[in-house]
């Protein structure tokens, strides 16, 4: 079956704009490619590809042809390294070496061992066009958990040339977060080859791992650096999803600290801030459910200019945050006419938005201002 640039809705926009009183910017959504199950990041190539995650444990390919059409090449990339998959374990983000053009290297975050004993893993590897080569391991989570839940899993490039990356709480034993001898509820930094920082803000300190670069976070799935500021969200339980602008050797607060309540409706703390804390910047109750986050700064879209975009799973959506001066504004909700559960959200070269729906036969769709 052949997966053809397809037209998918047209006309008018129906985001919700009452949050800023806005007139919204009309576009037109295509889908790219379907039939991906859960889809989970993708990843431009030069000369208009894309490589695409799924969470089962395949990276696909759509290729740009001769006609200048996007296809879904039917075989899975080979050299893919075994992936846990089961539960919310599998693969998870891939991203490009700053050097793509000229190494042809890739970074992939996933899932690693059996259920009862798991791993984050982040590897690069040398894509030729068909296949990974030249795999290599660089960070392994430690210690080993038990369960398929919380992974984290999105990475993003420093300024510096370092790689950061989330890692979620497991959903265990929540405190591990707050504890510095486990990578659980982190934010961590290394270097391309996985050697440790020099100045990453725990190497010094006794018993800390030194990967560590900030702390007291449930389940990132979201980390994006705008002029080199680091930006991420992450799950809460029932509400208290976060917003927060990351710093070295911060603490963000969870389980200490949080704005919403568990699953259960039981309190998991009476703080909603403490000294030593560092507040999120914005906070979902009730939960939205974030999943990828990119920065929009082109020009299809003038109205959507230096907004963080962050896609949504439970709210069927993509929030629309403008920033100024690192502070958010009123905030737009955008594409709920989908009625999609939306894992990733980027922007393309071509300055076009692209979303990922989270679902078993999940599309890639290329959001354009609507016109001829």
């Amino acid at each position: 079956m052949k997966y053809l640039l397809a037209l998918l809705l047209t006309g008018l926009a129906t985001a919700s704009s009452a949050q800023t009183g806005a007139q919204p910017p009309a576009y037109r959504v295509e889908t790219v490619a379907s039939g991906l199950e859960h889809p989970w990041s993708l990843a431009f190539l030069p000369g208009g590809s894309l490589l695409v995650t799924e969470r089962a444990g395949r990276l696909r390919l759509i290729e740009r042809g001769a006609d200048g059409l996007l296809k879904l090449r039917p075989e899975p990339v080979a050299g893919v390294p075994p992936v846990l998959a089961k539960g919310q374990a599998g693969l998870f983000d891939i991203l490009l070496d700053p050097a793509y053009a000229s190494n042809q290297r890739l970074w992939l975050s996933y899932a690693h061992g059996t259920r009862e004993a798991n791993h984050l893993r982040v590897a690069s590897a040398r894509f030729d066009g068909r296949q990974l080569q030249e795999l290599q391991p660089v960070f392994t989570s430690q210690p080993a958990k038990s369960d398929t839940q919380h992974y984290g899993g999105r990475m993003a490039w420093l300024p510096d040339g370092s790689l950061l990356f989330g890692m979620g709480d497991g959903n265990l034993e929540r405190t591990d977060a707050q504890r510095l001898h486990t990578h659980l509820g982190k934010f961590l930094r290394i270097h391309p080859d996985g050697r440790v920082p020099a100045d990453n803000p725990f190497v010094k300190r006794e018993g800390a791992l030194p990967e560590i670069y900030s702390i007291g976070h449930r389940n990132p799935q979201g980390v994006v650096v705008v002029q080199g500021v680091p930006y991420a969200h992450e799950h809460g339980s029932r509400g208290g999803d976060e917003l927060n602008r990351l710093a070295p050797g911060a603490n963000y607060g969870w389980p200490l600290t949080t704005g919403g309540v568990d699953y259960t409706y039981a309190r998991i703390t009476p703080y909603r801030s403490l000294p030593g804390i560092t507040e999120p910047l914005t906070e979902w109750t009730p939960s939205i459910a974030p999943a990828g986050m990119t920065w929009y700064e082109g020009s299809r879209f003038p109205g959507w200019r230096s907004s963080l975009l962050v896609a949504a799973l439970a709210e069927r959506s993509v929030r629309r945050v403008p920033m100024t001066n690192g502070m958010p504004g009123p905030q737009e909700l955008l594409f709920r006419e989908l009625d999609e559960r939306l894992r990733d959200v980027r922007v393309g070269p071509d300055g076009a938005v692209y979303l990922l729906t989270d679902s078993p036969q999940g599309r890639v769709l290329r959001v354009v201002p609507a016109g001829p």
